[in-house]
């Protein structure tokens, strides 16, 4: 099975989801809570799934931190997941790095990518691309903008700035320049920005309205804030 890394930062006021700051009403520490949040959905959607999980963590001095906020969503000491530091200057790197690593040193059949703002990541994807990747080399989940959400590889790419904007084109030409099959998952939300998070929050809760199924944490932090989504011309934005 595919082994996932989720490369994940420590969720502290200032470090994480500054686009989202700058773009919504959230204070730092806010967005730093619902990074907390996301990262547990997605951490817990992988553990899930049918491979092993792989957390990432920025630092040396965030492992602490990060098994804490973990701790009772997956086992630290089970078979089938590991907490190891990354190593890279930007995102491409580190993503690049460990699946080069996992491919090419540990000998692993087959990595994939993602990382908490793919909060509504599932089961669902993760498995599904462990069969597509059966027959492409290759197997990318599309977000709005052009962005990923989940990234799996059979082989290795070109992995500089290979996750440059728009990164499913980057994505994909890397892989087709290596003449490789690509497929593609189902078309899911990031939460990056203001426009993202109104998005997400209509989402969860018209869901959690009709009884379907929503990521949990990130659910559990709509309904503990204070925000309204109010349409305007440019499109959903969130207020108080």
């Amino acid at each position: 099975m595919t082994t996932t890394a989720v490369l994940v930062d420590p969720p502290r006021a200032g470090e994480v989801l500054d686009r989202l700051v700058e773009t919504s009403p959230l204070s730092e520490s806010e967005a730093a809570d619902l990074y907390a949040a996301m990262t547990k959905d997605v951490v817990s959607a992988v553990d899930k799934s049918g491979g092993p999980l792989l957390v990432n963590y920025r630092s040396e001095d965030a492992e602490a931190e990060i098994r804490d906020l973990l701790d009772g969503v997956v086992d630290p000491n089970a078979d089938d997941v590991r907490f190891e530091v990354q190593v890279g200057e930007t995102f491409s790197g580190r993503a690049g790095n460990t699946a080069t690593h996992l491919l090419e040193t540990e000998d692993e059949g087959s990595v994939a990518i993602t990382r908490p703002e793919a909060a509504f990541l599932a089961r669902t994807e993760i498995d599904g691309s462990a069969m597509k990747l059966r027959s492409s080399e290759v197997v990318l989940g599309p977000a709005p903008g052009g962005r990923v959400y989940f990234a799996a590889f059979k082989d290795t790419i070109d992995y500089a700035d290979s996750f440059a904007a728009p990164a499913v084109e980057t994505l994909t030409d890397r892989g087709l320049d290596a003449g490789y099959e690509v497929d593609f998952l189902e078309r899911k939300p990031v939460v990056e920005t203001g426009a993202d998070l109104a998005e997400a929050v209509t989402t969860v809760r018209t869901r959690r309205k009709a009884d379907r199924i929503v990521p949990r944490h990130l659910a559990e932090w709509i309904a503990d804030s204070d925000l309204a989504v109010e349409a305007d011309a440019d499109g959903l934005t969130l207020v108080r």
